[in-house]
C-alpha cells in the first residue's frame, strides 16, 4: 500500500499550494461565459521542451500547442496530420509531402517547409526513432513553401511510423527559429500550430499551465482516434493545476474544484468510485511499464556483474504491489516490447516472478563490488512512481549495497538524470520511471533498449553494439515473422547485459467528473474533444 508517511510529508506542500491555487481560481478574473477545464496533471510542468526531454509532462503539454505531420488512430495505423498527401517513388527512396492549406503557427505566421525540416532535424537528434530515421537518410529538400522531400540512402520502412511516433519524443512542428536552438537547451518560446495556444503570462513553473484556445487551428474532418484525426477544442480555457498530495487533489475533484484528475492514487480509486459525479476512465488502454534505469558510466554500475547481481536481487510483485496495490490495474511482465505487443516473449527474462537473493548475494561478491555508495534518485510529487525507489533501496541494502536515497521532485530528478558528473558533484547511479507501451513496443522505439552511449543514447547512457547491430537488422526487414525472431535476439541481449530492468506492467486509470465529455483514449493524455456540460 502507498505510504502513508510519504503522504503526511506531501500534505504539507499540496495542501498549501493546493488550496491556495484553488482559492485563488475562484476570484480569478475570467469572463463568466467562458468554458474552462481545469486538469490536475501528474506532475509539475517546468521543462516546456518535448524534443529536450522524454518526460510525460512535457509530452503532453507538447500536444497542447504543436501539431504532428503524422499520427495514430485507435489501431495504430499511421494517418496524416499536418500533410495533405505523400508519395513515395518506386525505388523507395524519395518521399514526398505536402503540408495542408491554412497552417499557421500561433504568432500568425505560416507553416513552411523550411519549418518541418529543421524540427525533425531537431528531433532526430534526440528521439530513439528519429536517430535511426536519420542515419538512413540523405537528405531532406525544399521544393517549394509547402512541399519538401526526404531522399534516403537505402529503403527503410519506418518513415511514417517514425514521423507519426504518438509518445516520448514526438516529431512536433515548430518555428524554424525555435528548431534552431540546440537539442540539448529548452526552446527560448512557447509557439506551435496546434489546437491550444500557450498563455505565457500566466505560467508558474512546477504550479500552473494555462492554454486558449487557438481560433485560427483548422482541424481535419475525420473524427478524432487516438492522437489522429480532428482535434476540435470545444472549450475556451485549460488551467493545469499542480496538487501534489492525492487527498487534496480528491476532494478538489469531487468538490467540482476540477474536472478531471489525470493519474488518482490506486488506493482512493475504491473512494472515487464511491462518488456519484465521478466516473473511472481508462483512458491510456494500452497500458504502462515500470522500469530500473541504472547509469552505465557510473561506477561501479559500469561493471556488467554488479548490474546482473541487481537484476537477480528483483523481483517485479514488490514493485507492483507497493505502488499500485490492486492486481486488478497490474501485471507481472517480463516482455520488454509490453505484454499486449504482436512483439511479446518471456525468452530471456531473468528474476521477474522471483528474487534469487543468495545468488545474486554471491555475484556481488564476484563482482568485486567494494562498498560504494549507491545513490537512488526518488522523486515525492510523482505518484505514479514515488513508491518504486523505496522498494528498491531494502532489496538492494539485502544483498550488501550501500544504498543512498536523494529525494527530489520528479521534474528536478529529470534533469539532474541528463547528468553525467561525479556522484559528488550531482551525479547518480538508478532512478525508476514509467513508459507507456507505445513507447516501447519495438527495438526502435524501446528508448532502454539503445546501446548508443553517449553518442545518442538515453539517460543511463548504455553502449552496445551488438544490440545496435541487432537494432538496424529489425529496421531493414520487412517480413514480421523475422522481425519478431530478431526482436527475441534483443530482448535476450537486453538481460544479458541489462541495460534496464522491467518492473511490471500497470494501467493508469483516470477519474473525470461526469459533466465532462468526449475524453479521448490515447497512448499520450490529450484534451481536445471535450465538452464541459
Amino acid at each position: 500500500m502507498r505510504s502513508r508517511h510519504f503522504r503526511q510529508l506531501a500534505s504539507v506542500i499540496g495542501l498549501s499550494i493546493g488550496l491556495g491555487l484553488l482559492a485563488g481560481a475562484a476570484t480569478e478574473a475570467i469572463a463568466q461565459d467562458k468554458k474552462v477545464l481545469r486538469f490536475i496533471p501528474h506532475a509539475g510542468l517546468r521543462i516546456t521542451d518535448p524534443i529536450l526531454t522524454t518526460a510525460f509532462m512535457s509530452r503532453n503539454h507538447g500536444y497542447m500547442i504543436y501539431d504532428t505531420l503524422f499520427a495514430v488512430n485507435d489501431k495504430m495505423e499511421v494517418k496524416p496530420q499536418m500533410v495533405e498527401k505523400h508519395e513515395v517513388s518506386g525505388d523507395k527512396l524519395t518521399y514526398t509531402f505536402t503540408l495542408r492549406d491554412g497552417l499557421k503557427f500561433h504568432d500568425g505566421a505560416p507553416v513552411t517547409s523550411a519549418d518541418v525540416i529543421a524540427s525533425l532535424a531537431r528531433w532526430g537528434k534526440n528521439d530513439t526513432m528519429g536517430q535511426k530515421l536519420f542515419s538512413y537518410t540523405k537528405e531532406w529538400k525544399e521544393v517549394d513553401a509547402k512541399t519538401f522531400q526526404l531522399v534516403l540512402k537505402e529503403p527503410y520502412g519506418l518513415v511514417l511510423d517514425s514521423l507519426g511516433k504518438p509518445s516520448s519524443n514526438v516529431p512536433f512542428i515548430m518555428p524554424k527559429r525555435m528548431a534552431d536552438t540546440p537539442p540539448n537547451q529548452n526552446v527560448p518560446d512557447e509557439i506551435g500550430s496546434g489546437p491550444y495556444r500557450f498563455v505565457k503570462a500566466e505560467f508558474q513553473p512546477g504550479v500552473k499551465v494555462v492554454y486558449e484556445k487557438n481560433p485560427d487551428y483548422k482541424p481535419r474532418s475525420e473524427p478524432a482516434s487516438f492522437t489522429s484525426g480532428g482535434k476540435v477544442v470545444k472549450v475556451d480555457r485549460v488551467e493545469w493545476t499542480t496538487i501534489s498530495d492525492p487527498q487534496t487533489a480528491m476532494n478538489a475533484l469531487i468538490k467540482g474544484e476540477v474536472d478531471i484528475w489525470e493519474q488518482p492514487a490506486f488506493d482512493l480509486l475504491p473512494e472515487l468510485k464511491k462518488q456519484k459525479d465521478i466516473e473511472i476512465r481508462n483512458l491510456q488502454p494500452l497500458g504502462m511499464n515500470y522500469m530500473l534505469r541504472m547509469n552505465w558510466l557510473q561506477p561501479p554500475l559500469d561493471n556488467v556483474k554488479v548490474r546482473q547481481a541487481i537484476l537477480h536481487a528483483i523481483q517485479q510483485e514488490d514493485y507492483l504491489a507497493a505502488q499500485v496495490g490492486d492486481p486488478d490495474y497490474y501485471k507481472v511482465c517480463g516482455a520488454i516490447f509490453g505484454c499486449s505487443t504482436p512483439l511479446k516473449t518471456e525468452e530471456g527474462a531473468v528474476g521477474i516472478k522471483k528474487a534469487d537473493v543468495a545468488k545474486a548475494k554471491k555475484m556481488l561478491a564476484e563482482s568485486g563490488y567494494k562498498g560504494e555508495k549507491i545513490v537512488i534518485m526518488a522523486p515525492t510529487d510523482l505518484n505514479s512512481i514515488n513508491q518504486l525507489p523505496l522498494v528498491s533501496a531494502p532489496l538492494l541494502r539485502a544483498i550488501g549495497m550501500n544504498i543512498e536515497v536523494q529525494s527530489m521532485d520528479w521534474q528536478t530528478l529529470v534533469g539532474r538524470r541528463a547528468k553525467t558528473d561525479p556522484i559528488d558533484q550531482g551525479g547518480w547511479h538508478i532512478f525508476h520511471t514509467a513508459w507507456g507501451t507505445a513507447d516501447m513496443m519495438n527495438p526502435i522505439t524501446n528508448a532502454g533498449v539503445k546501446g548508443l552511449g553517449k553518442q545518442g543514447g538515453f539517460f543511463g547512457w548504455t553502449e552496445d553494439p551488438v544490440i545496435e547491430k541487432l537494432r538496424d537488422d529489425y529496421a531493414r526487414e520487412a517480413d514480421p515473422t523475422k522481425q519478431k525472431a530478431i526482436a527475441v535476439a534483443v530482448q535476450k541481449r537486453l538481460y544479458e547485459m541489462v541495460h534496464y530492468i522491467p518492473l511490471g506492467e500497470y494501467f493508469q486509470p483516470s477519474a473525470v467528473r461526469k459533466n465532462v465529455k468526449g475524453t479521448l483514449p490515447s497512448p499520450a493524455f490529450i484534451l481536445w474533444n471535450i465538452e464541459k456540460e
